[in-house]
């Protein structure tokens, strides 16, 4: 065993044999040396019912300790409820207190292994959930067909192979397999199929992986499809592909479909492209995978020679663009220029979660400067695609990167950002770098986590490289001594530390009025006869498409929240910035509503009667204005214990009630309207706590501390 596969509760091995599963799971002794013991659990979703498992420790490969996780179904005969899901965990206990984590799953076909429930036609299996954790379940025989290879090729052919994935295949011999055929489907009509054979493959590696099982000799698969034939001239349409398995047993032949075609590898060599001429129109034709469920899809359009060297044009810029040469290119041009040009004393250079937004604390300080120091030039850096956003905003802004940019930076006598700065950018001996922040900390930061899970980079290289960029800041904002003590520590700062109350607050205290109120809800769109809830989670660490765009699965209820509240209330969502969802609420009109675009979520808490949020720091700040909060938490023991940690009892401290299930958060809004709201002792101790130096004027403060 190769020490580079080991991760912490990863579990390095899933089988089953005579009906018993055995795992292997690696865990750290740093994860585990302040517990009196730790224990495998797997946990009723619905119910939280537990049921421990028998384990021991193995052997030990460098820190870990390798456990061997045993789970008889036949002893524990409640996990074979249909429909009922079990999600694995490892336990640590001390002094009475429980701490619960959960174990994660290279993405390998789990399915495979099945448990076949006596007296029945059912499964239970295990199999890795979105997120990569291992959980367990009972389900009807279900048919995959997992791709492995795909490639179009000029002629118009797509060639591709796998295998298939169906339990009792490969549980009993007395399945014979006899017939595929690929059935090919598209969006504009999904009765009109077509049939294709299918070759079966012989799959000699999958026998050796899973246990030597001979029976997955013959679960390959490949074929070929010529797809002019499917291309529509005169509607955009795209295919879809299934497989369908004939086989028999005990000499009774039957026949069963699989779910769509997907692809299991995280990088595929996807998409592909290729032209052809048909009647004398040109086409494209694409083969690509769905977004989420990586389902192959084969699209055609027709091609348009300028339009798409244009577009072919652009995207290699963009590769040279990102290249190190130009990059390197560009970080020695700007070092020299911030050692040569000459400072411009009146110049400042703004900027907001990456040059994406106009808005937060450098906002707050931009509009005071503005009004109280205008003499000041002052412009804000704006990322190439927020362009058109600053494009109606009434402020000066420069393209990111741009010559123009490069000119504006080194002469300026000030930066303001609320984000870390691209790590190449060095700060010229003449630049003042305000760092305000963009949060109170709940969540651990830089080098007080433990662990990093984020894409493109690692524990050690993260908390290297924060540290780096903090050492650039000449002062940085905190809204509380909690936090002082706290950004100190974590960024390694020991400069001017501005302990003022957060600039961006300001406007819950100059602007909550009715008459404000009513005004952002007509600009915005929304009902003023209606309350409004916001929801504004924030982002998991370890969900990802790739660096800096992360996943986000909507857990909340809309459809339950509509029916149980929309004579009176509409929902306000708004996500992370760094989440890349683009949400689809079109089946919501008139009740759900996605502003994660909107310039500045303090409009947002303006208009909100109510929040909704988990371990955002929004409610920090939504605070000041003393409205009734709660928070949706159903993977509280994954957020706490893997992915951040918390810097205090958040559930002891959090100033609203903390729910797992959308029906609590209905049956508290109901709650709310029918005893009205009243800031309670937990709440009032968290106020003072957190937002006793808010009081309008934190922006004047900064401004006078750091324009001298």
């Amino acid at each position: 065993m190769e020490n580079i596969s080991l991760r912490n509760r990863r579990a390095i091995s899933v089988r089953i044999d005579a009906g018993i599963f055995y795992m292997e799971i690696p865990i750290k002794a740093s994860y585990i040396a302040d517990y009196e013991t730790y224990r495998f659990l797997l946990m009723n979703r619905y119910t939280n019912e537990e049921i421990y498992l028998t384990f021991e420790e193995d052997h030990s490969v460098d820190e870990y300790t390798i456990c061997k996780v045993t789970l008889d179904p036949s002893e524990h005969t409640q996990m074979l409820t249909d429909g009922v899901m079990w999600d694995l965990y490892v336990a640590r206990e001390n002094e009475g207190e429980t701490k619960r984590a959960r174990i994660s799953n290279p993405p390998e076909h789990l399915q495979y292994h099945s448990y076949f429930i006596p007296g029945t036609d059912k499964v239970f299996y295990p199999y890795r959930t979105g997120k990569g954790n291992v959980s367990f379940r009972v389900n009807d025989y279900v048919f995959f067909a997992n791709l492995e290879e795909v490639h179009l090729k000029k002629q118009g052919l797509l060639h591709f192979s796998g295998s298939i994935n169906y339990a009792p295949l490969y549980q009993n011999d007395r399945y014979k397999l006899e017939e595929l055929k690929l059935i090919v489907t598209n969006n504009l009509d999904e009765e009109e199929e077509q049939v294709f054979p299918l070759q079966f493959k012989e799959r000699e590696d999958l026998a050796d992986k899973y246990e030597g099982n001979e029976l997955l000799r013959q679960s390959g698969f490949e074929g070929e499809l010529d797809i002019i034939p499917h291309i529509d001239m005169d509607e955009k349409k795209f295919l879809k592909f299934y497989v369908e398995l004939t086989y028999s047993i005990d000499g009774k032949r039957q026949t069963i479909r699989s779910i769509r075609m997907r692809h299991l590898k995280r990088d595929p060599a996807l998409p592909t492209s290729v032209k052809t001429t048909i009647n004398g129109k040109k086409f494209k034709m694409t083969a690509r995978l769905t977004k989420k469920s990586k389902y192959l899809s084969i699209q055609t359009s027709e091609y348009f020679f300028i339009r798409d060297s244009v577009s072919r044009v652009k995207r290699k810029w963009v590769n040279i663009r990102r290249g190190k040469f130009l990059k390197n290119s560009y970080k020695q041009v700007f070092k020299l220029f911030g050692a040569i040009l000459p400072v411009d004393k009146k110049l400042m250079v703004f900027e907001s979660f990456l040059g994406k937004q106009y808005s937060d604390n450098p906002r707050a300080i931009y509009e005071y400067m503005r009004e109280h120091h205008p003499e000041y030039k002052m412009y804000w850096s704006s990322d190439r695609r927020a362009v058109p956003y600053f494009e109606t905003k009434d402020v000066p802004y420069v393209r990111r990167f741009s010559i123009r940019w490069l000119f504006l930076m080194t002469r300026a006598r000030y930066w303001v950002s609320n984000s870390r700065l691209p790590l190449w950018i060095p700060k010229p001996n003449h630049t003042i770098y305000l760092q305000t922040w963009h949060g109170t900390p709940l969540k651990r930061l830089a080098a007080d986590m433990d662990e990093v899970h984020m894409p493109g980079t690692n524990t050690e290289a993260y908390k290297r490289n924060f540290l780096f960029e903090a050492s650039k800041w000449d002062y940085l904002v905190s809204p509380n001594a909690y936090s002082s003590e706290i950004f100190a520590r974590a960024f390694g700062f020991d400069k001017d530390m501005l302990e003022t109350g957060y600039p961006r607050n300001d406007f819950l205290y100059t602007h909550n009025k009715p008459e404000n109120i009513d005004a952002l809800k007509k600009s915005c769109g929304l009902s003023e006869e209606k309350k409004i809830i916001l929801y504004a989670p924030t982002w998991r660490d370890n969900q990802f498409y790739q660096k800096g765009k992360y996943k986000f699965d909507l857990e909340l209820d809309l459809d339950r929240m509509r029916q149980e509240l929309g004579d009176e209330y509409i929902v306000v969502l708004r996500l992370h910035y760094l989440v890349a969802e683009n949400l689809d609420l079109s089946s919501y009109e008139g009740f759900a509503y996605d502003f994660s675009k909107h310039e500045d979520i303090r409009e947002l808490y303006l208009m909100a009667d109510m929040l909704i949020t988990d371990y955002s720091s929004v409610f920090f700040d939504y605070a000041n204005l003393r409205r009734p909060m709660m928070f949706f938490v159903y993977d509280l023991d994954d957020y706490r214990d893997n992915l951040r940690g918390f810097y205090f009892d958040f559930e002891q401290t959090a100033p609203g009630p903390l729910f797992k299930r959308t029906e609590q958060i209905i049956q508290e809004v109901k709650r709310i309207d029918q005893e009205g709201y009243q800031p309670d002792e937990r709440f009032e101790a968290f106020y003072n706590r957190f937002c006793y130096l808010e009081d309008g004027r934190a922006s004047e403060r900064v401004v006078k501390q750091v324009i001298k």
